[in-house]
């Protein structure tokens, strides 16, 4: 069977150099869990290395394409092809509420979706690592005070710990992309239960940054806050200046004044 040809439309770019694919395939732990599900598997460059280590490995893949190359290239993948849209399909249809690890090149134009995914998905996935595109894993693991830092470096950090592992060329894909990419690794944390609202959390979060240039006393009158509360000086900051653990904070304070999530 001939070569998968990388559809645009799909963001596909695939990757062709085997030290990256063994190098992304190394960022797992193996800890936590014996279970790995890696999205968007292309040709299987990362997959065969998934496939020596001691884990059961399945691939979720939404090109028909790509799915029969690897179901003719891979026979230990016998029975562990998800052919599906994984920010659609309900995954515990494999997986029955197990713990398991998420890895993968990831398609650049649903990469932050699928970071969000695993949010909800949290209590079931307590590793996740994979290539996105640099500025995407970057923002991921920034710290406040930096322009970049937003809604998915906040969600991400509430409840993993994230690290920037290395920067990958663009020249080791097929397409190369345009822009260069980045790898990079998020653990649960041990506790990852937060003291307040999470709906509420989710919903201080996303309302702060959609008006970043904002005061949070700015950005957030749509949650009708009182007089009183409005008055604190956590109020007088932009969301970038916030840390997570301010943002929990802030979102205590909230729900505390009366604000139901």
């Amino acid at each position: 069977m001939e070569k998968v040809k990388a559809k645009k439309h799909l963001g596909q770019h695939f990757l062709k150099d085997e030290s990256v694919a063994k190098a992304i395939a190394d960022t797992l732990s193996l800890k936590g869990y014996d279970e790995v599900l890696e999205i968007g598997p292309g040709m299987g460059v990362l997959t065969k290395y998934l496939l020596e280590k001691p884990i059961t490995t399945h691939v979720i893949e939404i090109d028909t394409e790509s799915v029969a190359y690897l179901d003719a290239h891979y026979p230990k993948l016998k029975d562990k092809i998800i052919s599906q849209d994984f920010l659609k399909y309900n995954i515990n249809e494999v997986y029955q509420d197990k713990q398991f690890a998420i890895i993968g090149n990831f398609p650049y134009n649903i990469s932050s979706q699928i970071v969000f995914r695993t949010l909800d998905l949290k209590h079931q996935i307590p590793e996740f690592s994979g290539m996105f595109q640099k500025e995407v894993a970057e923002r991921i693991c920034e710290k406040k005070g930096s322009k970049t830092y937003g809604i998915l470096s906040v969600l991400a950090q509430a409840f993993y710990t994230t690290e920037y592992l290395f920067t990958v060329d663009e020249n080791v894909f097929i397409p190369p992309p345009k822009v260069k990419s980045g790898v990079m690794r998020m653990t649960r944390k041990e506790d990852y239960s937060l003291p307040c609202s999470e709906k509420l959390f989710f919903t201080v979060v996303k309302t702060a940054f959609q008006q970043r240039r904002k005061t949070l006393r700015n950005s957030l009158k749509t949650l009708n806050l009182s007089d009183h509360l409005r008055e604190d000086t956590i109020f007088d900051k932009r969301p970038e200046q916030l840390s997570v653990d301010e943002f929990i904070e802030l979102t205590l304070k909230i729900e505390t004044d009366g604000v139901q999530s």
